[in-house]
């Protein structure tokens, strides 16, 4: 049974000159409209309203009703058309909002665009939104800049303990990782590519590919790649979290700038730890080859180690290592953008971490394109 504070609508018919009076009364407030049953009812009452509900035959009734907010307002407003009906019936307190929707409907909407256009306008929010992201990536790169100027002239008052920590955590921690994922590459590598040698009488040669192609290429970008996806995303999400707490807010209130303890240390700790781990997924990957290269060829592993400097030289090994550097700055200069974009809003931290790996791994095989065509005659 409903409410007598319910709203209600009543449909009163007046045989006399053939109007129609349509009467509200009770308690038109979001917290009685908010409830499905009220709602479905008045819905109901709605539909039972004549044609031209707001001409001149309605009589409008809505000096019963004994509260009323902007949610009933606008209920009345959406049944007459958004245009006030010529016989109505307010009390003086209820005239405020109904004048309030007037002047509101008065006011010139923008134009909705063009359904056909809604992809080019997707795409240039796309563009801006790279253009914006790039510039971000810029300052960011001149404020390094800057940092490790200030860290050069005053080395005693550097973040050494934020580099320690992140080296540890960025090198050390991932050694596992890259040499059971190096090895098992090495395997793979060397089986394949000793199969087609064998055919071709050329088991010599396994130990030019699998040289040149560990440690020019597969060993430095197999490397990044795991740091990216393991280290990169820490990063990242370590950042998110200080600023859903608040602490980068913190920071600044102490006078601790992010670029100097934060961000500096990363890029450092990752151009210091990446050349290790990739001279030490490259030995794991060619001991890994070299043990498939046994198996499968049976070649011993003395020739195989002292056939490798000759089968790859000196240049090769340089690049690998510059590789390592460029890759391990550029995956923590990435790591921390997103990592001081994201909102103080969980979702926000999982969608910026998920960007920020993403694009790292980019960014890194887009490098190493550089280099490859960069360096296209050296080491050969």
């Amino acid at each position: 049974m409903p409410d007598k504070q319910d709203p209600t609508l009543s449909v009163d018919r007046i045989d006399h000159d053939s109007g129609v009076t349509l009467r509200a009364c009770g308690t038109w407030l979001v917290q009685k409209m908010a409830q499905k049953e009220v709602m479905k009812e008045l819905q109901s009452s709605a539909q039972s309203i004549p044609p031209n509900g707001n001409g001149n035959d309605i009589h409008w009734d809505l000096s019963q009703i004994d509260r009323i907010d902007h949610i009933g307002a606008q209920f009345f407003w959406n049944l007459w058309g958004k245009t006030r009906p010529t016989k109505l019936t307010l009390a003086p307190e209820q005239e405020p909002f109904f004048a309030r929707l007037a002047d509101a409907g008065d006011l010139a909407l923008p134009a909705q665009p063009v359904q056909r256009l809604m992809p080019l306008i997707t795409l240039g929010d796309a563009v801006l939104g790279f253009f914006e992201q790039i510039q971000s990536f810029i300052g960011l790169i001149g404020q390094l800049v800057l940092d490790f100027g200030q860290f050069a002239r005053n080395p005693a008052r550097g973040p050494w303990k934020e580099v320690s920590a992140n080296i540890f955590h960025v090198g050390f921690q991932a050694l596992g990782i890259t040499a059971l994922v190096g090895f098992l590459i090495g395997v793979v590598l060397s089986y394949l590519s000793a199969q087609q040698l064998h055919t071709f009488g050329g088991d010599i040669y396994l130990v030019n590919i699998l040289g040149m192609s560990i440690i020019r290429e597969l060993g430095p970008l197999l490397a990044a790649i795991l740091v990216a996806g393991r280290s990169g995303s820490a990063i990242t999400a370590q950042l998110g979290v200080m600023r859903v707490t608040e602490e980068l807010d913190a920071m600044l209130v102490m006078g601790l700038p992010h670029g100097f303890r934060l961000v500096l240390p990363k890029v450092i700790a990752l151009a210091i730890a990446m050349p290790l781990l990739v001279i030490w997924t490259d030995a794991i990957a060619l001991i890994g080859g070299m043990t498939a290269a046994q198996l499968q060829l049976d070649m011993s592993p003395s020739y195989f180690i002292q056939s490798l400097p000759d089968a790859v030289s000196l240049p090769n090994y340089w690049i690998g290592l510059g590789k390592g550097v460029v890759f391990g700055a550029l995956i923590a200069l990435v790591s921390c953008h997103f990592g001081l974009r994201i909102k103080p809003n969980t979702e926000s931290l999982g969608h910026g971490t998920t960007t920020s790996v993403v694009i790292a791994i980019t960014v890194v095989i887009l490098a190493d394109a550089v280099f490859a065509i960069v360096f296209s005659g050296a080491g050969y």
